[in-house]
C-alpha cells in the first residue's frame, strides 16, 4: 500500500479546514508546518469571539470594504500565523499550505514571519478577477518559494 506524501496530507487538511469557515463568499484553509510537523492551522473568518458571517448575514455575507473584500474577517494565513505566534512557535523556515494563493497583505505577513515556502491550490487572482497574483509575485521576488500545488502520486 502506498502511503500519501506529507504534502498531500497537509494540503488535504487545509481543504478540510476550509470547510470550517463561516464566510459566505469563500472558504479558505491553511496549515503551517515545519519538519513534517504541524505548527498551526487556520481558516478564514472573523476574529474568535465576535460573530459568524453566515449566521449574522446569511444572504450577503459581512459588509465589504472599498476594494470589495470582507471588512471583518481574517484570512486563513493570518489566522494560522497569529495562532502560532500567540503560542510561541518559531516560524522561521516553515512551510505554508493554503487552499487559495495569498493576497498581497498576507504575502507581506508570510515574508515577515520567516516562512520560506508556500503551496497553494487555487489562484487568488482568478478568484478575484485580477490580472496576476500579486502575493505570489511578491513572495517569489523576495525569496519565498510560492508555487501552485500539484498532488503527488
Amino acid at each position: 500500500m502506498t502511503k500519501p506524501s506529507f504534502s498531500n496530507i497537509f494540503m488535504n487538511l487545509a481543504a478540510d479546514l476550509a470547510l470550517r469557515s463561516h464566510c459566505v463568499k469563500a472558504q479558505v484553509g491553511a496549515v503551517l508546518v515545519k519538519d513534517t510537523r504541524i505548527i498551526s492551522i487556520g481558516y478564514n473568518g472573523p476574529p474568535s469571539g465576535t460573530h459568524n458571517c453566515d449566521e449574522v448575514w446569511p444572504e450577503t455575507g459581512c459588509p465589504r470594504d472599498a476594494r470589495g473584500s470582507c471588512s471583518l474577517a481574517l484570512h486563513a494565513e493570518e489566522n494560522a500565523i497569529l495562532y502560532a505566534v500567540k503560542n510561541g512557535s518559531n516560524l522561521e523556515g516553515s512551510t505554508l499550505y493554503t487552499t487559495l494563493s495569498p493576497c498581497l497583505p498576507c504575502a507581506r505577513l508570510i515574508f515577515s514571519a520567516g516562512i520560506k515556502q508556500v503551496f497553494y491550490n487555487h489562484s487568488y487572482a482568478e478568484f478575484k478577477g485580477l490580472p496576476n497574483d500579486e502575493g505570489v509575485d511578491f513572495l517569489n521576488r523576495f525569496g519565498v518559494e510560492a508555487v501552485r500545488f500539484r498532488q503527488e502520486l
